[in-house]
C-alpha cells in the first residue's frame, strides 16, 4: 500500500504528490528552491537554491521517518551545466561519505522559472 507524503514545497496547483512511500522506499518528487513559507523561490546565489531544494527532499523524508542518509539515488536537473560544480559543492555538504547514486541532467526549462531541481528515492527501516 502506497502512502502521501505532503511535507515540503510543492508547486501550487500541479497535479503530484511530492513524496510516495511504499513499503522502505521513498520516492520524493522533484523538488525546486520554493519555501514552503512563503511559496516564493528563493532568491539569491545558485548555491542557495540548491540548498533549498535539498532541505525540500529533507523535510519530504522526515515526514515518512527517514532522512538524507537514507537516499540511495537522486536526480538533479539543472537549465546550465556550466553550474554543475557549484551544486556540487553544495550537495556535498549535504550527504555523508557514501554518497547516492546520481544522475544530472541539462534541461531547457524547469518548473516556475528556475534553474534547479532535484528528485530523490530513499531506503527507509
Amino acid at each position: 500500500m502506497k502512502k502521501a507524503l505532503w511535507t515540503g514545497a510543492k508547486v501550487a496547483e500541479a497535479p503530484y504528490t511530492p513524496g510516495v512511500q511504499v513499503g522502505g522506499m521513498v520516492f520524493v518528487s522533484g523538488q525546486v528552491p520554493l519555501d514552503p513559507a512563503t511559496k516564493q523561490l528563493v532568491a539569491g546565489e545558485f548555491e542557495d537554491r540548491v540548498r533549498q531544494c535539498l532541505a525540500n527532499v529533507a523535510a519530504v523524508l522526515k515526514e515518512a521517518g527517514a532522512d538524507l542518509s537514507s537516499v540511495v539515488k537522486t536526480t538533479v536537473f539543472l537549465t546550465d551545466l556550466d553550474q554543475f560544480a557549484r551544486m556540487n559543492a553544495v550537495y556535498k555538504e549535504h550527504f555523508g561519505e557514501v554518497r547516492p547514486a546520481r544522475s544530472c541532467i541539462q534541461v531547457c526549462r524547469l518548473p516556475m522559472g528556475t534553474d534547479v531541481e532535484i528528485e530523490a528515492i530513499a531506503v527507509v527501516s
